[in-house]
């Protein structure tokens, strides 16, 4: 594997500020990349501003918007004058509760962060990769298309997956590769922005250790992947190394392929 495999490339990372979204932008920085790291979270260009001698910028931007989307691209073809990579790494469940118990207006809101931002963006990025006559992108999807308490996320993500395959099969002719990771559960560091800002009752806190118990006995390992896990398959997917895989959504949670 070349340590520099990025050398030369302008990459954008969405959801930058925390989590996988972090690690991913990071470590292609210290690979060789141009990085702007979005997220809708200020405390962005304080990440960003942690890789020392890269050519890094933050970048505050709602992506549950598509003006929040197409500021994104505007500002990184204007500082950078390309995009090659998009790594679009919004998203998570807000809630874990029965389906039934779900409102709409909650349902909505899932969708809407789970869904909407990879559309956006995907879709405000296809112009000047158009232009440039390539392009990779890189969906952070999820292997819980199949699990309990958490229905439109899980819808959210089945259309992520759809997404991937049919942008792959239309632009694959303007040599623009669309592909996915899929991650299992993750453990990480306690977000700083909560998935959920109204924060759980006691009746949420039980639905969600069952769920989380459900995503560690459904791996083969029975046990949470790490960051380091998720990241490195996603870098992959996003290099030249993969230049001939596009349209495939690769899981990554331990054997639980969703």
């Amino acid at each position: 594997m070349n340590a520099q495999r990025f050398e030369g490339k302008v990459m954008v990372v969405t959801g930058a500020a925390q989590g996988i979204g972090r690690g991913v932008a990071l470590r292609a920085a210290s690979e060789g990349a141009k990085v702007l790291l979005v997220d809708r979270a200020e405390f962005v260009s304080d990440v960003a501003a942690e890789v020392v001698g890269a050519q890094t910028a933050g970048f505050v931007a709602d992506l549950e918007t598509y003006e929040g989307a197409a500021s994104t691209m505007a500002f990184a073809a204007q500082k950078f004058g390309r995009i090659d990579i998009l790594v679009n790494g919004v998203g998570g469940a807000i809630r874990m509760r029965p389906f039934a118990e779900f409102e709409p207006a909650q349902i909505d809101a899932e969708i809407r962060r789970s869904l909407m931002p990879t559309l956006y963006a995907c879709h405000a990025v296809l112009p000047q990769m158009l232009r440039q006559g390539r392009g990779t992108i890189v969906n952070v999807s999820s292997n819980a298309t199949r699990g309990i308490r958490r229905v439109p996320y899980s819808a959210a993500k089945g259309g992520v997956n759809a997404l991937t395959q049919s942008l792959a099969m239309e632009y694959g002719e303007r040599n623009i590769r669309v592909v996915a990771a899929a991650p299992g559960g993750t453990e990480a560091p306690p977000r700083r922005v909560p998935r959920n800002t109204a924060g759980d009752n006691d009746q949420e806190r039980v639905w969600m250790r069952e769920a989380v118990k459900q995503v560690a006995d459904s791996t083969f390992f029975k046990r949470y992947g790490t960051l380091e896990e998720q990241i490195a398959p996603i870098l992959f997917l996003a290099s030249d190394e993969a230049g001939y895989i596009t349209g495939a959504v690769l899981p990554v949670a331990g054997g639980d392929n969703g």
